[in-house]
């Protein structure tokens, strides 16, 4: 009875209410565009009250209308945009709510969160239809518009912001359009897009940018079209493939912040691709060997600009001057029907070099596999081998000796763990780098984002750090060894230095896992080097990683030279041993020398962002210097000592080979097992040694010394 007496007072009140040009304007509504565009607007009004026949545009802003009815429209013969927005009541769009509407151009339905149901047939035979726009609504599942079946060009359809529809199910497009169609479906809830999901249209563009829980688009998801895309938009979504059937017509690809995206089809599969905008250089790398074609595409029409400008400022607003929300808006074109082609793709059928395509390769991902160079793929293998080979061999021997574990061999077990490590390190990449070979484009973000390339970054620093930090213990034990010889007070036992090692590793693992929590990164280059320094932090932690490794080569550098002066006797000619034991010095602190001078001063200048060389460049300085003392340790400290020697020929003569030379070394050196396998390693002999300092005040000559303290004073000397 209410609802009676409400719509007879809307009656007479829209009688009352009359203009020259306009028989009535319901109540709540407004009609001053009325006679420019026949436009009524209607605010707050919780029935659909009648419209004049000659409306061509309608607003319904935050009304209260439950439903809409069947044939609601009717009357409107010539309606052309519809307009409904920001109904906290209307639940439901009956069948034929918007039925054959003949000059109905544009519906749009925005910000209605109670919306959740239309109804197959809610819009049908709206042959004139060119845009229908359905946004930030309560709808569970995809509407079914199959009944609209228009016959203008480039029909629009948009759906947006419609957080509850978790899939595009089979043939939801079908019967839309007779023509091509765009389909704008971004930032909804989508979670997946089924097979045949498009079949039976010709597709125009395809957005799906922001779905952010979209993750997959199934091998079939473009089955079954007619024709097209020919754009493809999946930015700042989750999927992690795209399929690789249906994209031949593709023209212009749009993958930006696509960050799971790690893989793109086979080239195959773009045939006709002119542009492409991706989030990660190396796939740029790989459409830069796809041929851009010209005037062949398969589409009907030639190709063209899009024939509408989309603004995602504020939508078009009622004539009331006033909005009521954000989102996108389309300017329709008004140009002629050959405005907008582009003639050029069209004037021959020769083929261009290479895919616009963004972003491109920087200095860090240039296109070029994991060992750009020739002899650098096989260099990598023979240090590699050499460095995991040598080692294995050391750390074999000194585990199985029969000796007791002394401090020398237990810092040398751990200096052949650290080198261990690089040369590991080094056959991974060279094995990922042998499977991606001419191809690493394809492989290049599985790759440094995955495990594999963390692991690898890991591995490197720890084993580059611990090398390091144990040869500066191995130098300072035989310095503190000569220099504190006569005190016993201050004798370095076993247990001390495994407490220093033990806090080696820690220092250095923690060192090793600071780029997995975010500080600086194992994922900016193929050889997983911590090379990112555009943060502070990454920054102060490549810094701090070269200067602890400049500060231990001067440490060595400063504790040889000790060792040498203190052993050395100015006061009179040098002796065999004495030019021997220089010459492996010598040989220890150039090696050292080597491996951290070029990686720490090409490192600096990168970190002062004035880079000297590139990344191809330093993958030189990666195989021929950095593990140079892995591969250098294993010799200078084990295999090319004699004690060394004596080590194998007795593990040897326990399978009845080479037996005579190991009794000769059981006999003749039964303190093997305490002697110091390295250089120097003065060990026991100390205080004979320190007699040759005090050459100048005894008048005993170090020849003299040398003679009464016996044959083996100088064992690390005695053994080259």
């Amino acid at each position: 009875m209410n609802l009676i007496i409400r719509m007879f007072i809307l009656f007479i009140a829209s009688a009352v209410n009359t203009t020259d040009n306009i028989d009535f304007c319901p109540t709540f509504c407004d009609c001053t565009k009325w006679e420019s565009t026949k436009t009524v607007s209607c605010f707050e009004t919780d029935v659909l009250p009648a419209f004049h026949p000659s409306t061509k545009e309608l607003w319904l802003v935050e009304t209260r209308l439950t439903s809409i009815s069947q044939d609601a429209f009717a009357n409107l013969v010539n309606i052309s945009h519809i307009y409904i927005s920001d109904d906290e009541s209307l639940r439901s769009l009956e069948r034929h709510s918007f039925h054959k509407l003949p000059k109905a151009i544009h519906i749009e339905i925005r910000s209605i969160r109670s919306l959740s149901y239309i109804h197959p047939e809610a819009f049908k035979d709206l042959t004139n239809l060119k845009y229908l726009g359905i946004f930030n609504t309560g709808l569970p599942s995809f509407p079914a518009l199959g009944q609209i079946r228009s016959s203008r060009d480039d029909f629009i359809l948009e759906i947006v912001d419609n957080l509850f529809i978790r899939e595009i199910p089979a043939n939801s497009f079908n019967g839309i359009s007779e023509t091509e169609i765009t389909l704008m479906l971004n930032s909804n809830g989508l979670t997946d897009i089924q097979p045949f999901a498009f079949n039976g249209t010709r597709l125009e563009e395809v957005y799906l940018y922001r779905n952010v829980d979209l993750v997959r688009l199934d091998e079939r998801t473009f089955s079954g079209v007619i024709s097209g895309p020919t754009l493809l938009d999946v930015s700042e979504s989750r999927v992690s493939s795209l399929p690789t059937i249906g994209l031949e017509a593709v023209q212009k690809l749009k993958a930006k912040n696509t960050w799971a995206l790690k893989k793109l089809p086979p080239l195959r599969a773009f045939q006709h691709l002119q542009s492409a905008e991706l989030t990660y250089p190396s796939h740029c790398c790989g459409l830069s060997k796809l041929k851009r074609r010209r005037g062949s595409s398969p589409s009907p029409h030639p190709t063209r600009s899009s024939p509408y400008q989309y603004y995602y400022d504020n939508y078009s607003c009622p004539p009331s001057g006033e909005c009521f929300s954000d989102g996108p808006y389309i300017v329709f074109p008004t140009e002629d029907p050959d405005e907008g082609f582009d003639y050029t793709l069209c004037d021959d059928n020769q083929e261009d070099q290479g895919v616009p395509c963004t972003p491109l390769p920087d200095a860090f991902n240039p296109c070029e596999d994991v060992m750009s160079l020739g002899f650098l793929r096989v260099s990598v293998w023979l240090v590699s081998l050499l460095a995991v080979l040598a080692n294995l061999l050391v750390l074999f021997i000194l585990l199985t000796s029969h000796y007791k574990l002394t401090i020398t061999r237990f810092l040398l077990c751990n200096l052949a763990l650290a080198d261990l490590f690089m040369g590991v390190y080094l056959l991974l990449i060279a094995s990922v780098d042998l499977h991606t070979r001419s191809q690493y484009h394809r492989y290049a973000i599985d790759w440094q984002t995955g495990a594999g390339c963390q692991l690898a970054g890991v591995l490197t620093v720890f084993a580059s750090e611990l090398s390091v930090y144990t040869l500066t213990a191995i130098t300072l034990q035989r310095w503190h060894a000569i220099t504190f010889a006569m005190r016993p007070e201050r004798k370095v036992r076993l247990r001390h230095v495994a407490v220093l090692m033990l806090a080696g590793w820690l220092l250095c693992l923690v060192l090793a896992v600071l780029p997995l929590a975010g500080v600086s990164s194992y994922q900016r280059v193929s050889i997983c080097l911590p090379m990112d320094t555009d943060s502070t932090a990454a920054m102060v932690y490549v810094v701090t990683l070269l200067m602890l490794n400049v500060l231990a080569f001067v440490v060595v550098c400063v504790c040889y030279v000790h060792i040498y002066c203190m052993v050395h006797n100015p006061q009179h000619p040098s002796s065999r041993g004495d030019a021997s034991m220089a010459k492996r010095m010598a040989v220890l602190i150039f090696t050292n020398f080597l491996c951290l001078a070029p990686i720490s001063f090409y490192g600096l200048s990168a970190v002062l962002h004035r880079p000297l060389i590139t990344v191809t460049d330093s993958k030189v300085l990666l195989v021929l210097f950095y593990p140079l003392n892995s591969c250098a340790n294993p010799f200078l400290y084990g295999i090319l000592t004699r004690a060394f020697h004596g080590d194998v020929l007795i593990l040897l003569s326990r399978v009845g080979l080479c037996q005579p030379q190991a009794q000769f070394y059981r006999g003749a050196q039964p303190d093997m097992g305490k002697r110091s396998q390295g250089v120097p390693c003065p060990g026991a002999y100390i205080p004979q040694i320190l007699e040759l300092r005090r050459g100048r005040d005894r008048k005993d000559t170090k020849e003299e010394v040398i003679k009464q303290a016996g044959p083996n004073v100088l064992p690390s000397t005695r053994e080259n």
